[in-house]
C-alpha cells in the first residue's frame, strides 16, 4: 500500500486529499467521511481495500480535516457535491471502473450526488447513511429561521464513543483528534435536514448498483432509516445486527470490509 497526500487551492478553498493506491488497482473507491471527522480515520479501510487490488481516493470535505473553509460550515449544498464530483472525475482519469463510498454525512452526500446528474460512478455504497435524524418537529421548524440570522452559530455535536464502536478505544482516539470539529454550524444542519427530505422524495429513482451497509445497533443513523433503500431492485443492502454507526470501526471491521470489498469485485465483475 501506498498512501499520498496533496492539496490544491488556497486558503478557504484549500482542499487536502489523500490516495491509498494499489499496486495493481482494478478500480478506484472514491471516499466520502462523515460529519466532524476526515479521511485520515480510514488508513485501515485503504488498507484492507488495497490488498485487494482496490485503490482509494478521497479528500476531507469543505470545512472538515485538513481542508479549508470555516469549520463545519457550508453555504450551499453544492460545495460537498462539487467536491465529490471533482475526486470522481479525477479517478476516471485513469481509465478505470469508479465507486462512490459515502459513511453517514457521507452516505447522504453520495446518494444526493448520485441522483443528481453529475458524472456518475459505476457503483454506490453507503455506510450508515443519514437519511433521516430523530429531531423534533420544531428543531426542523426552526433550523431553516436560525441558519439565515446565523448562519455560522455553532450548534454543539450530542454523541459519545460508545455510539460510534463497541470498542472504547475507538471513542477515545475520536474525541482526542484535533482534527474533528466539535461544533457544526447552523447552516449545515438546516442544509442536512433539507436534504434528507429530497433524498427521501427522490430515493426511488436510483438507477446505480448499490450496496447499503448498516449496524442494527446504531443509535445516531437508526437502521430502519436505510430499509426502504433496500427494497430496490438495484440495492442490497447488508445488516450486521449487533454492530453500532460506525461499522468498519466495530471489533468486526476485518469482516464488514471483506463483505463490502467482495461486493465490490463481484459487481465489477457482472458490469464488465
Amino acid at each position: 500500500m501506498t498512501v499520498t497526500t496533496s492539496t490544491r487551492g488556497a486558503g478557504d478553498e484549500l482542499v487536502f486529499s489523500r490516495t491509498w493506491a494499489a499496486e495493481s488497482s482494478v478500480a478506484t473507491v472514491v471516499l466520502v467521511h462523515g460529519i466532524n471527522e476526515h479521511t485520515g480515520r480510514y488508513h485501515h479501510v485503504g488498507a484492507q481495500f488495497n490488498a485487494s487490488n482496490l485503490s482509494m481516493s478521497g479528500s476531507d470535505l469543505p470545512g472538515f480535516g485538513e481542508s479549508g473553509g470555516p469549520r463545519a460550515h457550508i453555504d450551499s449544498w453544492d460545495q460537498f457535491l462539487d467536491a465529490v464530483e471533482h475526486d470522481i472525475v479525477e479517478a476516471r482519469s485513469v481509465g478505470l471502473p469508479v465507486v462512490l463510498y459515502g459513511h453517514s454525512l457521507g452516505g447522504l452526500i453520495s446518494l444526493s450526488y448520485a441522483l443528481s446528474d453529475r458524472p456518475a460512478p459505476d457503483l454506490l455504497i453507503l455506510s450508515s447513511p443519514a437519511l433521516d435524524a430523530e429531531v423534533p418537529k420544531w428543531q426542523r421548524v426552526l433550523a431553516p429561521i436560525i441558519s439565515k440570522i446565523a448562519p455560522k452559530l455553532g450548534i454543539p455535536e450530542a454523541i459519545d464513543g460508545e455510539a460510534l464502536s463497541r470498542d472504547e478505544a475507538v471513542g477515545e482516539a475520536t474525541f482526542a483528534d484535533p482534527l474533528r470539529t466539535r461544533k457544526d454550524s447552523a447552516m449545515l444542519g438546516a442544509l442536512v435536514l433539507h436534504e434528507m427530505e429530497q433524498v427521501q422524495a427522490n430515493y426511488a429513482s436510483l438507477g446505480l448498483t448499490t450496496y447499503v451497509i448498516h449496524g442494527g445497533a446504531d443509535p445516531l443513523v437508526l437502521a430502519q432509516f436505510s430499509a426502504p433503500l433496500g427494497e430496490l431492485p438495484t440495492v442490497e443492502r447488508r445488516l450486521y445486527p449487533t454492530l453500532r454507526h460506525e461499522t468498519h470501526n466495530e471489533p468486526e471491521q476485518r469482516e464488514v470490509i471483506a463483505d463490502t470489498v467482495a461486493w465490490v469485485l463481484r459487481n465489477l465483475s457482472a458490469n464488465s
